[in-house]
């Protein structure tokens, strides 16, 4: 009951408030501490020796999951000795600020209604808010795809994955989980400052997901009982540059038999993507709302099945 309570009621807070602009969010300070050691130690932008600029950027993920992991584990202890109520208030606190499922689906959902009331540009600058490639020269078809594309990859990222952290080790695994993505997402690019710096990193975050990502697009097949869609995992689900990336992409584009993936601009690099399914149609604005209750329902599936292998354990 330990897990199970704050696993519950940060799900219930997660479903009802999402995530409030302008509220604290541990995200952030692990934002702020990656930034701060990413100056310290990478100040030549990675201009010093390839294997030295790897290493401090070794060392520096590895310091801060350690701490986060570390903090948390023994914060947890400490409260639950000193007053099991304010351990459980804490744990569901961090339980909502570790699920992004509701604030994933407002952002889609945002993207397709700017797009069809202002237009095409103002869709752009939507979609830009949550996607990194550059935008400007997308069509709305695109713009549609890209927001489903992000909606099934974050899926895995944003909620599966923090759920199964949290399975094996409760709040300290799922905050240490988001850790290791924000260092990806901020220092796991292939560029000439992070190449060698976020390497290892970027590597983490493809074991971490590994397991997470599969899992989610087993889900979203199962929640919507799509054959094609476990077809399109199979078939497609490898080809995508991440490893990890095209299984919950290929499920997606499997239930709505569409085609994703591509060549897509990156701070100004052009990336070659292979293509996930072969119908490429345009989708309309109301599949928005399908894929929103595909996201729901993955998500509640998974918080059961966490509850049941607690229960169990």
């Amino acid at each position: 009951m330990r897990l199970i309570i704050p696993l519950a009621a940060g799900y219930l807070l997660d479903l009802l408030l999402g995530d409030p602009a302008g509220w604290p969010h541990p995200v952030r300070l692990f934002g702020w501490l990656i930034a701060k050691g990413e100056r310290w130690l990478n100040k030549k932008g990675g201009g010093s020796k390839p294997q030295a600029v790897f290493w401090k950027g070794a060392i520096l993920s590895i310091f801060l999951c350690g701490v986060v992991f570390i903090f948390f584990w023994h914060l947890s202890g400490l409260l639950w000795d000193w007053q099991p109520l304010a351990y459980y208030i804490f744990s569901s606190l961090f339980v909502w600020y570790g699920l992004a499922n509701r604030q994933l689906i407002k952002e889609g959902r945002m993207v397709f209604q700017v797009l069809q009331k202002e237009g095409t540009e103002a869709g752009r600058q939507q979609l830009s808010r949550i996607v990194g490639r550059d935008t400007s020269a997308l069509g709305p078809g695109q713009i549609r795809i890209a927001v489903m594309e992000t909606l099934s990859e974050n899926l895995s990222d944003g909620v599966i994955a923090p759920l199964f952290y949290y399975a094996l080790a409760g709040v300290p695994g799922m905050m240490t989980y988001k850790m290791v993505n924000t260092l990806d997402s901020m220092i796991g690019y292939h560029n000439q400052r992070y190449e060698y710096f976020g390497k290892f990193a970027a590597r983490l975050d493809d074991v971490a997901n590994f397991i997470p990502a599969r899992l989610t697009a087993l889900l979203m097949v199962l929640v919507t009982a799509s054959r094609r869609g476990m077809r399109f995992i199979i078939r497609f689900g490898h080809r995508h540059k991440s490893p990890n990336a095209g299984y919950p992409e290929a499920a997606l584009a499997g239930i709505l038999d569409a085609r994703f993936g591509g060549t897509h601009v990156y701070q100004g690099i052009t990336v070659a993507k292979p293509f996930i399914g072969e119908n490429p149609r345009d989708l309309s604005p109301d599949e928005i709302r399908k894929v929103s209750g595909i996201n729901h329902r993955v998500c509640l599936l998974m918080v059961v099945l966490t509850i049941i292998c607690l229960n169990i354990l």
